[in-house]
């Protein structure tokens, strides 16, 4: 599952379709992980968002409109989760192009008998946006945030029991750079992510 319905003012425009190289940036997320998941679900906030990403996407995956009017990932997060079809899901965000299929691969296994798998982030903090969650009992933890109040992904974490992180040290060995985690916020980190991406080419 792909959150892409965040708007941005740096660049106008809904980052999911910003260009880095020859693509937009959500068929990267995208192709990365076209061989590690069965379902591919591309979760958006408005029906006009939906349109643009489905002349893009075309059937490669199924969108879905958020339920919630709150702007905020974790809304985002719970109707991907309410409309997923499988056990596990992963949840991961479209301006992270370079998100390791291994790194992918190996949350949806550490996430097997337990709620999540959440990658820690080179600063040590977790990261809920490339993480495997349980469907039905993040669908639930989700939810249950969302209505006492809560805007942040870490909201709906908290109210899941038997929660696994992974270190970055275990990460390392399938991403030693950690480039998985590369985010593109801003102009500045579009050119990096454009000159990245000719490095990884070479």
């Amino acid at each position: 599952m792909i959150l892409a319905g965040g708007s941005s003012d740096k660049f106008g425009q809904n980052k999911a379709l910003l260009y880095l190289e020859d693509k937009p940036l959500v068929l990267h997320v995208l192709d990365k992980i076209s061989e590690v998941v069965e379902e591919k679900m591309v979760v958006v906030k408005t029906k006009e968002q939906e349109n643009q990403l489905r002349k893009t996407l075309k059937t490669r995956a199924e969108i879905i409109v958020d339920e919630y009017e709150v702007q905020t990932p974790l809304a985002g997060a719970y109707t991907g989760f309410k409309h997923a079809k499988n056990e596990y899901a992963l949840l991961l965000s479209c301006d992270m192009p370079f998100i390791s299929s291994d790194v992918a691969r190996l949350l949806l296994e550490c996430c097997v008998n337990v709620s999540a798998a959440i990658s820690r982030s080179p600063e040590g903090s977790i990261e809920p946006l490339q993480a495997a969650f349980h469907a039905k009992s993040a669908a639930k933890a989700a939810q249950t945030a969302l209505e006492h109040g809560e805007l942040e992904m870490t909201g709906m974490i908290v109210c899941m029991r038997n929660v696994r992180y992974i270190s970055t040290l275990v990460l390392r060995q399938l991403d030693p750079k950690l480039y998985t985690f590369f985010k593109i916020n801003g102009q500045i980190d579009l050119k990096r992510a454009e000159s990245l991406v000719k490095t990884l080419k070479t």
